[in-house]
């Protein structure tokens, strides 16, 4: 993926459109690009420390910063008051995870390798907590449904309340999940171990100043570009004849989760099916039982609060994403009918994304 850093050069334009007060739509783009090989490089600095710590603390690593790039742009747009963007970006990142991701690399190496097999008891535990997901967004969405009709004044709070007491339990979940992978089922579910997964590292260790160096670096980096980003928002969306749903739920988790995206793809295309179906399905339960749930409690600390309601358009999709990707992993192998099958449903919601009216 390092054919990815050539966008680093759109850094420095984004910085110097910004300080010369430029185009926004200009600068939503340069910022946009930049992030690109910046996310690359946070992982393979998070690799590099995986590798030197071991598998367990580096399981934990790239656990919490699987998704580190998606989190700050979410959590500038919270800053912002963009609620319902990083609300549309939580549900997008899920969708782009398990339809495109997925399907991507479920395809491309179904075209090379008739039949790709994975560990069959690892992929059915995160189905089931991906259906945890789905109860956590849709309880909240019919509870202010069915509020509504008894407090009206009062449903906003209640709202935030119930949000509030969910997202500390899917976050006491997601610990017992890392606890169940990493120690007490480590052997039967976790591929930390697997030789094969060392076999993909590249190039030579880096030391681990060096690393948590680069780490820091790039993090700060996508900082300012998503501060940026988020910023440039409104007029860029409007210039480019696109809606801030369509950008939450689209653009921004396939910004943000590119590099990842690739790592899945191509671990396929090794038929290390294993690893991929980790990056994919793994990242898709640290957005929902980590990364989303953190936000709603960032929320109350800048003064943005948040609930897990969501629109009927998103609940569907990521109802019908988890069943249909539930419906792949469930053999514990994988053909490229199912990768396209994957794909058709990404791209019939993200049309749907597309033509949603604004209100």
């Amino acid at each position: 993926m390092k054919w990815l850093n050539v966008l680093l050069i759109f850094l420095p334009i984004a910085v110097f459109l910004e300080v010369t007060h430029g185009s926004p739509t200009l600068i939503f783009l340069s910022a946009a690009l930049a992030i690109l090989p910046l996310a690359g490089i946070m992982g393979q600095a998070t690799e590099q420390l995986a590798v030197r710590a071991g598998s367990t603390v580096g399981g934990l690593l790239n656990a919490t910063f699987g998704n580190a790039t998606e989190l700050i742009i979410a959590f500038f747009a919270l800053q912002a008051g963009k609620l319902e963007v990083v609300k549309a970006s939580i549900i997008g990142s899920m969708l782009g995870n398990l339809l495109l991701v997925m399907g991507l690399a479920v395809f491309l190496g179904g075209l090379k390798y008739k039949e790709q097999r994975f560990n069959l008891k690892s992929a059915t535990t995160v189905a089931s907590l991906l259906a945890i997901s789905v109860i956590a967004l849709m309880i909240p969405t019919i509870f202010d449904l069915a509020a509504r009709g008894i407090t009206p004044g009062r449903i906003e709070a209640l709202d935030v309340n119930l949000s509030d007491a969910t997202a500390v339990v899917l976050i006491l979940v997601y610990l017992a999940y890392i606890y169940f992978t990493l120690v007490s089922h480590r052997d039967i579910l976790s591929t930390a171990d697997d030789p094969d997964a060392h076999d993909e590292h590249e190039g030579p260790l880096w030391s681990v100043p060096y690393a948590v160096g680069v780490l820091a670096a790039a993090t700060i980096a996508v900082a300012f570009m998503s501060e940026f980003l988020v910023g440039t928002l409104d007029a860029a969306t409007a210039a480019l004849g696109l809606t801030e749903f369509f950008v939450g739920l689209i653009l921004i988790p396939i910004i943000g989760n590119a590099a990842e995206h690739a790592a899945a793809v191509l671990f396929a295309l090794r038929n290390k099916m294993d690893l991929s179906m980790t990056i994919s399905l793994g990242s898709t339960v640290q957005v929902a039982l980590l990364v989303a749930p953190l936000l709603v409690l960032a929320g109350l600390l800048v003064g943005q609060p948040m609930n897990l309601v969501v629109t009927p358009l998103e609940l569907a999709a990521i109802g019908a994403a988890v069943v249909i990707a539930g419906s792949v992993v469930r053999d514990g192998e994988t053909n490229w009918l199912e990768g396209l099958l994957l794909l058709a449903v990404y791209v019939i919601l993200a049309l749907a994304v597309f033509f949603y009216p604004l209100p």
